[in-house]
């Protein structure tokens, strides 16, 4: 886990070290050792391909229609057709990124080095470029007609999605301790449902920035400022007329879309998102412990510790599994109904820290050293 500290007086960040997956000091809780079990889920390899290393920074397949995005810290930039895995096209961003990709097919946005804001056709011809006040974290969302960012800063900025002009900003009190990762951005109609550090979950009125309602999803808490990190984790999930939400050292639940009155909550910690479906709703804590929430009720379905301290990512539903990856490259297929393991596939040994995609009967993983590959179900 990595943190960054903001001063206010001095705008400075330091890392403090801690169980990094990336190297560094040996972890204090060692991994849970891989089980021997039955497979009861075949599942092969569709496709792959190669995109290049995220670096110091997470990149998460987009998939849109029968299209899947994909970034690399170079400025690397890729769509492949889902079904095939083809390359469609390959292009170099002319500096290297942060935070990429967003798509709605027809315009495709990376964030880049010092907050550069790069949007470009459903071609991977250059449309237009602009400037944030701060470095991009988490991938730009495309939608409604505009490209919403958030800087670290925490300005939420909204460009036209055609011509890159600038359409709204709004801006929140960044907290004095948050999370290095990318609290994320999620577009649903004519909503944008944005994820704060400092626990918040804020809807807003994507053509006009106007605030529909915000609610603290992780109330800070605590005698120190570490203790007093909320952050939401990855981006909020949008299913129905719920939009589900997961914060570090705080809550899970799921909100009412239209006024943001909770559906249900329950405390638990996560630095990655949410999964959901039309059954449930999946989070993995910073434990390593996969549990399993009722959508409905939030009652707790089941909780599985078979893979504690392995560093997972954000769990997916698919099929009759929900799926997550590991630190060690591992994807592990677990049933929905229960926890059982069902398979188990190595990629290529590095992080899978991302949220994972799907993409037509296809789910898609992008590892930390740029491995993209999608893996189907029999």
């Amino acid at each position: 886990m990595r943190l960054a500290v903001k001063f206010a007086c001095a705008g400075a960040i330091v890392m403090l070290a801690g169980c990094s997956w990336f190297g560094g000091d040996k972890p204090l809780h060692p991994p849970a050792a891989l089980v021997e079990f039955k497979t009861t889920l075949a599942v092969h390899t569709a496709w792959s391909s190669s995109i290049g290393s995220a670096g110091e920074f997470n990149f998460t397949p987009a998939v849109v229609g029968d299209s899947v995005f994909v970034a690399a810290a170079d400025g690397a930039i890729m769509k492949i057709d889902a079904a095939s895995g083809h390359a469609q096209w390959q292009i170099k961003a002319e500096v290297p990124l942060t935070a990429g990709v967003g798509s709605d097919g027809n315009t495709v946005a990376v964030a880049g080095d010092k907050g550069t804001i790069l949007a470009f056709d459903s071609d991977g011809k250059l449309r237009w470029k602009a400037q944030a006040s701060s470095e991009i974290l988490s991938a730009p969302a495309v939608g409604a007609g505009v490209v919403i960012v958030r800087s670290v800063d925490n300005r939420i900025v909204a460009f036209d999605a055609a011509t890159g002009a600038q359409r709204w900003v709004v801006v929140r009190t960044v907290p004095t301790l948050t999370l290095r990762n990318a609290p994320g951005i999620t577009i649903d109609g004519s909503m944008a449902y944005v994820a704060l550090p400092g626990g918040h979950l804020l809807a807003l009125l994507a053509n006009s920035g106007a605030a529909r309602w915000e609610v603290a999803v992780g109330e800070p808490r605590g005698a120190t400022e570490l203790e007093r990190i909320a952050d939401i984790s990855g981006s909020p999930a949008i299913i129905g007329a719920d939009v589900c939400a997961v914060s570090f050292q705080g809550r899970v639940g799921c909100f009412d879309t239209a006024n943001g009155n909770a559906r249900w909550t329950k405390n638990l910690s996560s630095s990655v998102g949410v999964g959901v479906d039309e059954r449930f709703v999946f989070a993995a804590d910073e434990h390593g412990v996969l549990t399993t929430y009722a959508r409905d009720s939030g009652s707790s379905v089941w909780t599985s510790k078979l893979l504690e301290n392995r560093g997972l990512s954000a769990p997916i539903s698919f099929g009759r599994a929900v799926v997550v990856g590991d630190a060690q490259g591992y994807i592990h297929f677990l049933s929905r109904e229960d926890g059982s393991m069902l398979a188990r596939v190595a990629t290529d040994g590095s992080p899978l820290a991302t949220t994972p995609a799907i993409a037509g009967a296809n789910v898609i993983f992008q590892t930390h050293s740029g491995s993209v590959v999608a893996y189907a179900a029999e």
